[in-house]
């Protein structure tokens, strides 16, 4: 990469991390009070279209990540440096802290600050808030892997990891808030200085990413590497 340009890939991991959580965590916040069942469809629409345009948009800069899990998955494939995956879950982290703080501006001292901030359920346990949100991101990674990483797919942009968001909040957002990315909980445990049940929203996204990853390294990328390989030699010289 060019020297002008090595910071546009981290620029483009803040912003796009940025304006994806001021569209969910401020449908959170301008939904609040209202019952589950009228709402729930709203704020999984607000994240999983945000996350559409962001990653179609910048996608080609850096990839589209915007999740520190996805990060973390898209390392264990070997997609991704180990130092520019810290400076991307660096970014990421700004992004959601500037995020979840501009929505808290902007919305009245009347809603709670806690607004926005994914919670567990009372009827779950930590360990099952853990296994809620790694099974609701392995869906994501499979449609990050499966439509973005994998070159024998085709490039769809962010339409099928966007669903993937909107359909894991839609099952997970009573039950853990649905965050399905370490960064979407931690700009507003930030800004309300809530960090309780902190484990479910770190160990559950990075988990359900992780066995994804593994699976796509070991499984599944290797047989694509092989196509590839044999379709090269097939061709003419």
């Amino acid at each position: 990469m060019s020297q002008a340009y090595q910071w546009n890939s981290y620029i483009a991991e803040a912003l796009g991390t940025f304006m994806f959580f001021f569209v969910g965590i401020g449908a959170a916040y301008s939904l609040f009070g209202e019952a589950w069942a009228t709402i729930a469809v709203a704020i999984a629409l607000a994240h999983g279209l945000a996350l559409l345009v962001v990653v179609s948009a910048f996608g080609a800069v850096s990839g589209g990540h915007f999740n520190p899990a996805v990060t973390t998955g898209i390392w264990i494939v070997g997609k991704i440096a180990p130092g520019k995956a810290v400076g991307y879950i660096a970014a990421q982290l700004i992004g959601a802290v500037a995020a979840a703080a501009l929505v808290r501006y902007i919305f009245p001292e009347a809603i709670p600050s806690t607004a926005g901030l994914p919670a567990l359920s009372p009827d779950l346990n930590l360990f099952q808030g853990i296994v809620v949100e790694a099974g609701v991101t392995m869906l994501l990674l499979t449609a990050v892997l499966g439509t973005a990483v994998d070159n024998r797919a085709a490039k769809i942009g962010g339409i099928a990891i966007g669903l993937a968001v909107a359909a894991g909040i839609l099952m997970a957002g009573t039950l853990t808030g649905g965050a399905l990315n370490p960064a979407r909980w931690f700009g507003p445990a930030v800004v309300a200085g809530d960090f309780d049940n902190a484990l479910v929203w770190i160990i559950g996204p990075v988990l359900g990413a992780a066995i994804i990853a593994a699976v796509y390294r070991f499984l599944i990328l290797p047989q694509a590497d092989a196509e590839a390989a044999a379709e090269a030699a097939d061709e003419p010289a």
